[in-house]
């Protein structure tokens, strides 16, 4: 009798998928193939939201502001308590530390291994717009057992991430993650309502003429970012293309499918940078450098920060290796 073989158009599931490989991946315990789950448990209900705006209220404001002083949106609050609410189930899960809370949310001071970080919402301010908005989220383990102060084990540099990820509430909803063993694409059904694999292994693609930057912030660069502005729209560089959404998700998505590179720097607004160490630049590094691509805050690799605070900032590039190295030839 021959041996069955899956034809190459068999489904799999996000589920399967991480059962599969927990064979080959060391780090893809079952304990954190059940927490991935929740994750997208979670999303899952998030996405129906999103879908519906225009027909709800989840794109107003709350009247309140978050720990960063930025609006929020009914939705964030929803995305806040549906993530925590899945992973609080979820006996392995100590600690969660969220973008729209100011303290960490301490689920078990004893027991538990997993302490987890996420943006349940990034991009909200596009909701109404009609532009991709996404959850980032990114994993670690704790760094010892016992503790008198919780920072003590979550300030932790992103080279200790064991698994990040980010779902993309858009034209499709779509799950990419990664364990330390390559990026992997999940596209949700809404026939069968599960996340189904549509690419695997996904690396950034060589030679992407597309750069994305607000370029209206310029006038505050480094002149370095505006030497590197004027090399990509002259004829030695070109063609290359402008791209650039302002939903951290939908920019870093479209940059590892399409190539090319993504650079918020730092202005004189906001002189450390904007985007979120914990909660949005090292799961995104982490996954960029999967990709065999490259992620930096133009000094130093983003995966070796040390972080000083929980809701600390940092001025953030990514894609290719090459145009990322590009735009550091400029700025140093």
């Amino acid at each position: 009798m021959k041996a069955y073989k899956s034809p190459e158009h068999a489904l799999t599931s996000a589920q399967q998928f991480l059962l599969l490989e927990q064979n080959s991946d060391s780090h893809l315990t079952k304990e954190l193939a059940l927490l991935i789950s929740s994750i997208t448990l979670a999303s899952k209900h998030i996405a129906l939201y999103v879908k519906r705006d225009g027909l709800t209220d989840v794109s107003e404001k709350t009247n309140s502001k978050n720990v960063h002083g930025e609006e929020v949106k009914k939705l964030d609050e929803l995305a806040d308590k549906m993530l925590i609410n899945s992973l609080g189930l979820n006996a392995d899960v100590a600690i969660v530390s969220s973008e729209e809370n100011e303290n960490p949310v301490i689920l078990r001071e004893s027991g538990g291994k997993y302490i987890l970080f996420f943006d349940p919402l990034d991009g909200s301010s596009n909701l109404s717009s009609g532009i991709a908005v996404g959850t980032i989220f990114s994993i670690m383990e704790k760094s010892k057992t016992t503790y008198s102060d919780p920072m003590e084990i979550i300030l932790q540099p992103g080279n200790r991430q064991i698994a990040a990820g980010y779902i993309m509430y858009g034209s499709s909803t779509v799950l990419v993650f990664t364990t330390g063993k390559g990026v992997h694409m999940f596209t949700l059904d809404p026939n069968v309502g599960d996340y189904l694999l549509s690419r695997q292994n996904m690396t950034f693609p060589d030679n992407g003429k597309c750069y994305s930057i607000n370029e209206g912030n310029a006038h505050s660069f480094d002149p370095g970012y505006n030497k590197w502005l004027d090399w990509v729209k002259s004829n030695e560089a070109g063609p290359y293309t402008g791209r650039y959404i302002g939903s951290m998700v939908a920019d870093f998505h479209r940059t590892l499918i399409q190539g090319g590179v993504f650079a918020y720097p730092a202005t004189k607004k906001s002189p450390e940078g904007k985007l979120r160490l914990m909660y949005e630049a090292n799961p995104i590094a982490f996954i960029a450098e999967q990709a065999k691509g490259m992620a930096t805050n133009g000094k130093s690799r983003i995966l070796d920060i040390q972080p000083t605070s929980l809701h600390q900032r940092v001025p953030l590039l990514f894609g290719e290796k090459k145009e990322v190295e590009k735009i550091m030839s400029y700025i140093n």
